[in-house]
Order: structure tokens, then C-alpha cells, then sequence
């Protein structure tokens, strides 16, 4: 999956580099796949897992032996030494019977090599290990969920983009027939058969119209530049949407709430159980295997090799044992600071998944209505048009008419396109978006 989405990204990136200003159709799926493999948001949940990743190995790594060595050249400068114990010189000088001398010294070597391995230190490595595993756990499913808030923002800008450009469309087709009817308006006027007042009223409609689309144009060049912008694709790529992945009613699962921020709670509540642990772990003592190698050259003096030393080593702060206990509650307190907000987190969700479903189904209900107004206004056009063709109503019921049906119109597209914006809300309220489109392994 992983592989496919990259080849899509060099192919929107590379492939229609050269041609950038034209429309090029670009499905929701598709959309969804570039966030949630281009977007800056992606790249950073992304790399928050790799830092976890190497807090953790950091963490492991203090379970292991610390080996050192060190060596040491020092140069003397004839130092005044008073050895207490004599030397003897190995032959008398001027004839006398013997004594003792000061060893002519003037440079000092050491060589040291040195291991030590924890064996015991109340627990704290290991909740240590513990808790970075946690945290690593709800890094990864912070992730899971951020790309998850990634497909919807995606989602929710492509739909945008979708009901602008439906409007635009709308918009331009009913200025046309604003812009006929002044035609006739004015061929009229002219031969005596409409007020003056009349053909005003056309015009102005026309002219109201026209800033509508303008106005239109302009969201559509704003949601298109922000979608490029979001997915990381030239400023000048514009978008063309196909209609088939718009207004979807599927069946709604009865399936079991998954969110990942949840799940990612319920670490950091564990780590924090750690970290009791861990501020506990100063009441014990700290003991290590530790052993060693020392050899020493002082010249003239002495030589020493193959100093091997072997034990272990007891430290223990008798300090921390009262220092400790704030430390603990300290701990503690946090823990229970989080507690709460999980039972928060959980009965948010809750409401969340229930406002989701019933805006989900009152998306359906709307479009039902809308599509029924539509039909009522086109219907409501037509009777009025013969009737003002018969002379029965005058022009303000005619443009009145009219406008009833450009809003009907824009009405069942936006409520068509809600139905989709409302599904994909509530699979992100459950915390299945992104299984929805396949992309597990994002």
C-alpha cells in the first residue's frame, strides 16, 4: 500500500508537473493517500515515532555494562622524593660501604581498564525500560490518530472544494439564462411590449448574478490553493473532482469504537504506574558487579601488571529515603491527574460518536428534502414562466421564481455533499477512517 501511495505522489509530483495548470481529476482516496503520505502533519507523526523509537533504545541501552579505559603519560621534573623505605644502591661510589639512594624518576605511566554491570537498584531500570516502552506504544498510536484527523481535515477540504466548484457551475448556467432574459427584456422594451421597470428588474438580477459567481470563483481559487498547498503539490494545480465519489449513503456499521488517542491514553496511564515505581526505587540500595585491570610503570621505582580486581559494589543514599517520599506523590498525583482525563477523554468520544450519527442521519433527511424542493422549484419556475408568458403574474415573481431555483439547486449539492462529509466524520469519530480507505499500514 505504502509503495502505491509513493508511486501516486511521483506521479502527481512529476507527471503533471508540465501540465499543472490544467484540471487534472484527483479522487477523494487518492487525496487522502498524498495527506497522509506528503502532508507536513504526516511527515512530523512520522517522526515522532522515530524519536520514541531511540528514547527507548537510550533507555535500554542503561541496562547494559559500562566499560571504560584510560591511560595515563605524565613527564617529571626531578621531583624531591623521601621514600620511607631505602633503597640500596647496587655499588658503593667513592669507596664507601653502602646506603642508600632516591630513585631517579621523571615520567609515570598508567593504564586502566574498568567494567561495572547493575545487578539491583530497586526496580529502577526496569520500570524504566517499562515505561519508554509505553510511551513508545502511545507515541505510535498518537500517530495513528493524528493521521486520522489528517484524512478528515483532507476530506472536509476536498468537499468544500466539491460544493464551490458545484456552485460555480450553477451559478455560471443560470447567469445565462439571466443573461438571455435581458436580451429579450430589452428587444421588448424597445418595441413597447415591457416597462422600463421591468427590464431594470432583469438587469439587476443579472448583475447580482454575476457577483454571486465571482464570489463563487473566488472560494473555489482559495479551497483549490489550499488543498495544493495541504498536499504538498504546485501552487497552480488545480483540482477537478469527480462526482462519483461524492454523496455516498452507505450502510452504517454497528462496529465497536476504536480510537487510537484512547488506546494512547491507556499507555501513558501505564508509564506513569512506571514512574511510581521508579520514584520508589530510591527507598532500595543500588548494587553492581563491577571489576577492573590497572598496570602502573614509575620509572626506577616500581611496576605493576596484571591487576586484576573483581567485586562488588553497595551504594545508598540514606538521603533520598526522606528526600523520596515527595517524589512518590509527586508520582502519584500525576497518575491520578490522568485517570481523570481518560474518563474525560472516553465520555467525550462517547458524545462525540453519538452527535456524529445524528448529524449523519440528518444529512440523509436533508438531501430527501432538498431533492424534493428542487423538483418543487423547477416545477414552480415553469408555472410561473407560462403564467408570465400569459400575463398572469409580473417579473417580480418571475426572478422570484427563479432565484427559488438556483438556491434549490445549490441547496441538494451541498446536502449531497454533506452526506459524505458526515459519514467520513463519524468513521472518524470511531476510529475508522483510515481502514475505511485501506490504509492500515499508513
Amino acid at each position: 500500500m505504502k509503495s502505491k501511495s509513493l508511486l501516486l505522489v511521483c506521479c502527481l509530483f512529476f507527471g503533471f508537473q508540465s501540465f499543472s495548470q490544467e484540471n487534472k481529476t484527483l479522487s477523494l482516496k487518492e487525496a487522502v493517500s498524498i495527506a497522509l503520505n506528503n502532508s507536513d502533519d504526516a511527515k512530523l507523526a512520522e517522526t515522532t515515532i522515530k524519536t520514541a523509537t531511540e528514547e527507548l533504545k537510550v533507555t535500554k541501552n542503561n541496562q547494559y555494562p559500562e566499560f571504560s579505559l584510560s591511560g595515563q603519560y605524565q613527564y617529571l621534573t626531578s621531583p624531591n622524593i623521601d621514600l620511607q623505605l631505602a633503597i640500596a644502591s647496587a655499588e658503593p661510589a667513592n669507596g664507601e660501604t653502602g646506603g642508600s639512594v632516591s630513585p631517579d624518576i621523571n615520567q609515570i605511566m598508567l593504564g586502566q581498564a574498568s567494567i561495572s554491570m547493575p545487578i539491583f537498584s530497586g526496580f529502577k531500570l526496569k520500570n524504566a525500560v517499562h515505561a519508554s516502552l509505553n510511551n513508545f506504544e502511545a507515541t505510535s498510536l498518537e500517530a495513528t490518530s493524528t493521521k486520522e484527523r489528517i484524512a478528515l481535515q483532507t476530506i472536509s477540504t476536498y468537499l468544500n472544494l466539491y460544493k464551490a466548484q458545484q456552485m460555480v457551475a450553477a451559478v455560471k448556467e443560470n447567469l445565462k439564462s439571466a443573461h438571455q432574459r435581458v436580451k429579450d427584456f430589452s428587444a421588448m422594451e424597445q418595441n413597447g411590449l415591457l416597462a422600463r421597470n421591468d427590464l431594470l428588474k432583469a438587469q439587476l438580477q443579472e448583475s447580482n448574478i454575476n457577483l454571486t459567481l465571482q464570489e463563487a470563483q473566488k472560494n473555489v481559487s482559495i479551497l483549490n490553493y489550499r488543498l495544493a498547498t495541504f498536499l504538498k503539490l504546485p501552487d497552480n494545480f488545480t483540482f477537478k473532482l469527480p462526482e462519483e465519489t461524492i454523496g455516498v449513503t452507505p450502510t452504517v456499521e454497528r462496529i465497536s469504537i476504536q480510537r487510537a488517542d484512547l488506546e494512547a491514553l491507556d499507555y501513558r496511564q501505564k508509564a506513569s504506574e512506571n514512574s511510581i515505581k521508579m520514584a520508589k526505587a530510591a527507598y532500595y540500595p543500588s548494587i553492581a558487579l563491577i571489576g577492573g585491570y590497572a598496570a602502573l610503570d614509575i620509572q626506577n621505582a616500581l611496576t605493576v601488571t596484571n591487576a586484576v580486581n573483581i567485586g562488588v559494589g553497595v551504594s545508598y543514599d540514606i538521603s533520598k529515603i526522606f528526600k523520596a517520599k515527595n517524589d512518590v506523590k509527586l508520582a502519584q498525583h500525576k497518575a491520578e491527574e490522568l485517570q481523570y482525563n481518560i474518563a474525560k477523554a472516553k465520555d467525550d468520544v462517547k458524545i462525540q460518536v453519538k452527535n456524529a450519527k445524528e448529524e449523519y442521519q440528518l444529512a440523509l433527511t436533508q438531501f430527501e428534502v432538498y431533492s424534493q424542493s428542487q423538483e418543487q422549484a423547477e416545477e414552480n419556475y415553469r408555472i410561473v414562466k407560462d403564467k408570465y408568458d400569459n400575463g398572469l403574474v409580473d417579473t417580480n415573481d418571475l426572478l422570484e421564481a427563479d432565484v427559488e431555483q438556483l438556491q434549490s439547486k445549490i441547496n441538494k449539492t451541498n446536502a449531497r455533499a454533506d452526506i459524505s462529509l458526515k459519514y467520513y466524520q463519524l468513521l472518524q469519530a470511531e476510529g475508522h477512517l483510515t481502514n475505511k480507505f485501506n490504509f492500515k499500514n499508513n
